[in-house]
């Protein structure tokens, strides 16, 4: 156990100095970032010492490695925007989308689990037809577009919730639908297979030739073995919920990290947009991190592996 953790922990430390890298470089590529903090009337000596300041008169070892002891100590510089620390930023930004990533998540799984189990019951009649419809919208039309509709149906024409922003109560509900609704279509298409194998086995006509009722097969003894895809794929996308409201976030104005990295990317704000993306990817990584030591728990085989 302790060496499967060890190993997984490695790679979740790997993929973060990979990215850390990635970052570094691009900050370079794009140019020298004096030019976002210095103007026109800015003398030589301004000049040169912006660059000790920012350490840009180091080799470029000595730059990163700068840069990697600041990151671990979550001190990503001053947004050129705000004049703040970008620390301070993120974590005001943090729990709208901490809470848009984890309502979606909610709702993928309360609206797929239930129309997949409905879906493979009612095999080839209407609540199956409507599962296929649901599931099919949910993977084929694009987040932005899919926000858009809602936001026109039931924003403008109905006036039932917000259109954009983070005011009211129900502000939450057309952005989280519009997150994860294309994770419930995966998890209804996933629970439905996994139920029609699971139906269609045995030990389930045994049941059921013992007269056990048919919510008793259904929920004792099928669901309970269908869930096993579902659930593994619920804890894979549960950083992706969390870290992928980007496009979402901007459609409807939420005030979360997502928007925050469009506002800093069209305002030229390197340490804010470097500061969100080393965010969204230490979320993803500690995501994955968890649900490898709940698959160590739930099946010793992954142990031993």
């Amino acid at each position: 156990m302790q060496k499967y953790l060890l190993r997984r922990l490695l790679l979740a430390i790997v993929t973060l100095l990979s990215v850390s890298v990635i970052i570094f470089i691009l900050s370079r590529v794009s140019g020298d970032p004096r030019h976002i903090y210095l103007d026109d009337y800015s003398t030589q000596e301004d000049w040169d010492r912006m660059g000790e300041l920012l350490g840009l008169d180091k080799p470029y070892y000595q730059q990163y490695a700068l840069f990697i002891k600041d990151a671990v100590r979550l001190d990503f510089g001053i947004s050129v925007k705000e004049k703040r620390p970008v620390t301070e930023i993120i974590i005001e930004r943090a729990p709208a989308t901490l809470l848009l990533g984890g309502t979606a998540f909610a709702l993928s799984l309360l609206i797929g689990v239930p129309l997949g189990i409905m879906s493979a019951v009612t095999r080839g009649k209407f609540l199956d037809q409507f599962g296929k419809l649901v599931a099919l919208i949910g993977q084929s039309a694009p987040p932005f577009w899919l926000g858009i509709m809602l936001m026109f149906f039931f924003a403008v024409w109905l006036r039932w919730t917000p259109p954009y922003g983070n005011e009211k109560w129900n502000s939450i509900i057309l952005p989280a639908v519009t997150l994860g609704w294309y994770y419930a279509a995966a998890n209804l298409r996933l629970v439905r297979s996994a139920m029609l194998d699971v139906l269609d086995s045995e030990y389930i006509k045994l049941a059921r030739a013992k007269g056990v009722t048919s919510t008793s097969v259904i929920l004792k003894h099928g669901l309970r073995n269908a869930l096993i895809p579902p659930l593994t794929f619920a804890g894979v996308t549960l950083g992706a919920l969390v870290t992928g409201s980007l496009v979402v976030e901007t459609v409807f104005a939420w005030p979360g990290l997502g928007r925050l990295a469009i506002e800093a990317l069209f305002s030229f704000d390197y340490p804010l947009l470097q500061g969100v993306v080393i965010t969204f990817t230490l979320m993803y990584v500690t995501a994955a991190f968890v649900v490898d030591i709940l698959y160590a728990y739930v099946d010793p085989r992954i142990r031993f592996a």
